[in-house]
């Protein structure tokens, strides 16, 4: 944890933005509507469903092609911003959201790629342990993207804290020239900046099925700007500064939760301890 910012007003009106949460209308006699994430009036990503006893979910959908950088604010981001506003970076992404409240957070992370079903995958292992494999599926979740871990630490007894950063776009997408300047970059100790808008889900199974039933707190970031950045941290080992422009009505997690960010995330990483 680096510094957290004052909760601010930021964002265009959702016809304008390019970026915007949405939910699926529901056809007569049809399921449950979908939690969207847009990315120019496309659906992006499918994401933790309301009721909030669902699993965590960020699930990249077939449309997820774009990403979202800003070409004019990539010198300002080849270093390691030391504000959360500094240089105006948040009102220039701010442009790209919807109108709402947000929670500007500036962290260190140090991001492991993860491949879904494999080592280190959350929805295989930690959510398996608490949801048990999809009733239908008989499969745990699958989020159709390569995503990143970076941290995770203890609420409290009965909760746990989880941070994924998600890219709108897989890595085999990226430039491989540009994941290996940043790479070259990052070894002579260069700390780049990236960009996120973030959720903070709270979910928690309504019947106890699992090994280890505790209360699941995801704090998912969607990059807008960073995709070669995280790889190459990833790849060379090295950390990254994010931005994260959490947003506190698009959440599931209310705004006391999300007030509890900063002292959590300034705790020192920990597994979750199961009985």
């Amino acid at each position: 944890m680096i510094k957290a910012g004052d909760p601010c007003h930021l964002g265009v009106p959702s016809s304008e933005a390019r970026l915007h949460f949405d939910t699926e209308l529901q056809e007569p006699g049809g399921g449950p509507r979908r939690r969207l994430l847009m990315v120019d009036d496309e659906p992006a990503f499918e994401l933790s469903f309301y009721c909030g006893t669902c699993p965590l979910l960020f699930r990249r959908l077939e449309t997820a092609r774009e990403k979202l950088s800003l070409e004019r604010m990539q010198e300002r981001l080849t270093g390691a911003l030391a504000e959360p506003n500094g240089d105006g970076v948040i009102e220039a992404f701010g442009a790209l959201l919807p109108q709402g409240e947000y929670l500007p957070l500036l962290l260190d992370v140090k991001p492991r790629l993860v491949i879904p079903g494999q080592e280190d995958d959350y929805f295989s292992g930690e959510q398996v342990t608490t949801w048990g494999i999809d009733q239908f599926w008989g499969l745990p979740e699958y989020p159709h993207t390569p995503y990143y871990r970076t941290f995770e630490t203890a609420v409290d007894d009965d909760a746990h804290l989880y941070e994924f950063i998600v890219p709108m776009v897989p890595p085999t997408w990226n430039e491989r020239e540009r994941v290996e300047e940043y790479v070259a970059l990052m070894e002579r100790e260069t700390v780049p900046t990236a960009v996120a808008i973030s959720t903070l889900d709270r979910c928690q199974p309504a019947i106890d099925r699992g090994e280890d039933y505790f209360v699941h707190w995801g704090l998912t970031h969607f990059l807008l700007d960073g995709h070669h950045k995280l790889e190459a941290a990833a790849t060379a080992g090295r950390p990254v500064r994010l931005l994260s422009l959490l947003t506190l009505s698009e959440s599931l997690a209310g705004t006391e939760d999300a007030a509890r960010l900063p002292a959590l995330r300034a705790q020192p990483r920990s597994a979750r301890a199961t009985r």
